[in-house]
């Protein structure tokens, strides 16, 4: 049974109710709760004193949320996505600050097999011109980045095996050196991630579909319990033991 732990949580959409659920139920103790829009994010750390943050809030707003998290002592697990451009200077607040956070772009176990099977195929079709890849995710109309943060990972692990892809063009047909990634906002989608890999042939399809939110906020609370006592910066395969590698 995990220590149980008094949990800040930054950012009360719809992740953050599903996490402060999930908290509950698991035993953990939910001292604080704040909006996207809290400015004194210092205050709230000072005075509850958090075991430990999740912050799953906007692109605009989460490298201040966890500059301000690790510069109060508070580890820290986040999943905002769009952002990550901020990422090398996290990385070494983190360091100076010999801090703890954990960064994925999704959480679910479903999904980041999937990342796996993606990486097998195409590390088989690196020598398989002839079929061409594109990326198609679904959110609901909410969701502010395009593409997600989970595509843009697709995207990374089929660059890294791909020898005849350089990058990833956003609502364009793949094409070249690029891949293609249509992004889709409908109402009331969790999420829906397709791989294409395509030839005139047949079409493979590698797919992931959430059902709901709840996935997603276990991984996120596994993460929480496991990064308490540890310091750096870590990701889902430190929390898999490897498994993912």
């Amino acid at each position: 049974m995990a220590k149980k732990l008094d949990i800040l949580i930054v950012g009360y959409g719809k992740m953050g109710r599903a996490i402060e659920t999930l908290a509950r139920e698991r035993g953990h103790k939910v001292v604080a709760i704040i909006s996207d829009r809290q400015t004194d994010l210092v205050h709230i750390c000072k005075t509850y004193k958090p075991t430990v943050a999740l912050e799953f809030t906007h692109p605009e707003s989460a490298p201040h949320n966890i500059e301000t998290l690790i510069e109060s002592g508070i580890p820290t697990v986040s999943g905002s996505t769009g952002w990550l451009d901020h990422f090398a200077q996290i990385e070494a607040l983190v360091k100076l600050e010999k801090g703890s956070f954990f960064y994925a772009s999704n959480f679910s176990l479903g999904m980041n097999l999937t990342f796996k099977l993606v990486e097998m195929a195409a590390q088989f079709l690196n020598q398989h011109p002839e079929y061409e890849v594109d990326i198609e995710e679904i959110h609901h109309t909410e969701k502010k980045d395009k593409p997600s943060g989970t595509a843009i990972t697709l995207a990374n692990k089929l660059i890294s095996k791909l020898d005849r892809k350089q990058g990833w063009k956003l609502d364009e047909l793949s094409i070249s050196q690029h891949i293609g990634i249509q992004a889709i906002r409908e109402d009331k989608v969790p999420g829906i991630h397709t791989v294409r890999f395509s030839s005139e042939a047949d079409t493979i399809e590698i797919k992931h579909t959430a059902h709901n939110r709840m996935g997603f906020a276990l991984g996120a609370m596994m993460a929480a319990e496991w990064l308490v006592g540890k310091k750096g910066v870590f990701g889902i395969d430190d929390l898999m033991g490897g498994a993912f590698r």
